[in-house]
């Protein structure tokens, strides 16, 4: 593919998916907002304890989505159309499973789930609400972030950004009516957030009421190798997003034993101007997926590498610019999630705020490297990069660093591991491109 063509084709997918992804992470940055302004900091606290239960059910809609995503471009571009939809039916099937277990928790365990994840009598009440409804909409949630994830390696990422953005735009209008006018607490919260990917859905559905989609759902006997190998090629999304899931869990238990509820809530400002930081990171790299996928499908060796080359520059410009925004405007940020500015919140979020983000660039290469891995079929790797700083990294760091230097070690785990991580992301790389060449 010619140079020019495939940077148009990368802005185009890149930016989309960005503006996209930027909208979705707003569900939880308004909830933070709103919840704080009208709740104060016991709402803010419960939110922050609820939020990774919300991030695995995402991440299991970005993993069929995005796996099932990547196999059906590998079988366009190799000109399989029987099995590009087979890949989607697939998809189809194991998520409609999976949320009606989700579902099913909600209903059932949601007392116990919300024990297990630390709310005390303060916060338990508008803790377990929250929770309960989030897996409620499971449903709508995962069916989202798959078709989502198909519409725009279909060939749509206009119409992919469209949907993510009209649905968080409506969950932040809905967000102030519920809270506000109608008062009806951390219920309107969850609320809002439910109801968001069932507007976006509405959005999506044009792509199949104008017949425009090339992917069709077809009655076919579950492939458990297919279906393998779909899991296989999105766990490494999956894991990108519950690693911040299992870094609020974890960082929670900590900054609880250390802290209290005014440091968890402390945490949850933090922690929620991450998931949008990050989502920019993950923008980048579903952007550039479809293309990945298509022209490794074809074949095209050098243009992937050319891909990837375009992604990790676009991606160190972004991030000089969030680590400068954050250094210098640290205080006023921190205001606005402090409505009843506590200064013990502002003093911790703001310390935590000019340590935690300088993991920002190494975030976004193992996002970006992870997926390029996931992309082009090398689930090995990216796996490793994924399970790396997910779990098997950061929760020791977290512990270890937390025990010697208290809250500053909290806080210094995050770059920490990302660091040590993008290390062996690089190791990896060099590995199977010296591979390839002795082929």
């Amino acid at each position: 593919m010619e140079t020019k063509t495939l940077l148009k084709e990368f802005s185009q997918y890149v930016i989309l998916n960005i503006c996209g992804m930027i909208g979705l992470s707003c569900y939880i940055l308004a909830d933070t907002f709103f919840v704080s302004n009208g709740l104060g900091a016991n709402g803010l606290t419960a939110l922050n304890l609820a939020i990774p239960i919300y991030s695995f059910v995402h991440g299991s809609g970005l993993m069929f989505g995005m796996g099932g995503a990547t196999k059906y471009s590998i079988y366009r571009g190799q000109k399989e159309y029987k099995n590009a939809d087979k890949s989607f039916s697939s998809t189809i099937y194991i998520m409609s499973a999976l949320a009606v277990i989700f579902t099913l928790t909600g209903i059932l365990f949601s007392r116990q789930l919300t024990r297990l994840l630390g709310a005390d009598k303060n916060v338990y009440h508008m803790t377990k609400i929250y929770l309960q409804v989030i897996l409620l909409f499971a449903p709508a949630f995962m069916a989202n972030d798959t078709l989502i994830c198909f519409v725009r390696n279909d060939g749509n990422p206009k119409l992919s950004m469209i949907g993510m953005l009209t649905g968080s735009f409506s969950n932040i209008i809905l967000d102030y009516i519920f809270i506000f006018p109608l008062k009806m607490g951390i219920f309107g919260t969850v609320l809002a957030t439910g109801l968001a990917p069932v507007i976006s859905l509405i959005v999506l559905s044009k792509y199949w009421l104008t017949k425009q989609n090339q992917f069709h759902f077809v009655w076919i006997k579950p492939s458990f190798r297919l279906i393998g190998n779909i899991i296989s090629l999105g766990v490494p999304a999956f894991i990108t997003e519950m690693a911040s899931g299992i870094v609020m869990i974890v960082f929670n238990t900590i900054i609880l034993h250390l802290q209290g509820n005014i440091g968890v809530a402390a945490y949850g400002v933090v922690a929620n101007l991450s998931l949008v930081v990050i989502s920019i990171y993950t923008g980048i790299a579903q952007g550039t997926q479809p293309i990945l996928s298509r022209v490794y499908g074809y074949g095209e060796h050098e243009s992937q590498k050319q891909i990837l080359k375009y992604a990790l520059k676009t991606m160190l410009v972004i991030s000089f610019g969030i680590y400068l925004f954050f250094l210098l405007t640290a205080n006023p940020i921190v205001s606005i999630f402090n409505s009843e500015q506590n200064m013990h919140l502002k003093e911790i979020a703001t310390a935590g705020l000019k340590l935690y983000f300088t993991a920002i660039p190494f975030v976004g290469f193992n996002i970006i490297i992870s997926a390029y891995f996931a992309s082009t079929e090398k689930a090995l790797p990216a796996q490793i990069i994924s399970l790396s700083r997910g779990f098997l990294m950061i929760i020791p760091m977290a512990f270890y660093l937390s025990f010697i230097l208290k809250m500053t070690g909290v806080w210094l785990s995050f770059p920490v591991t990302e660091c040590l991580v993008t290390l062996a992301g690089i190791a990896l790389y060099i590995k199977l491109e010296r591979g390839k060449k002795n082929v």
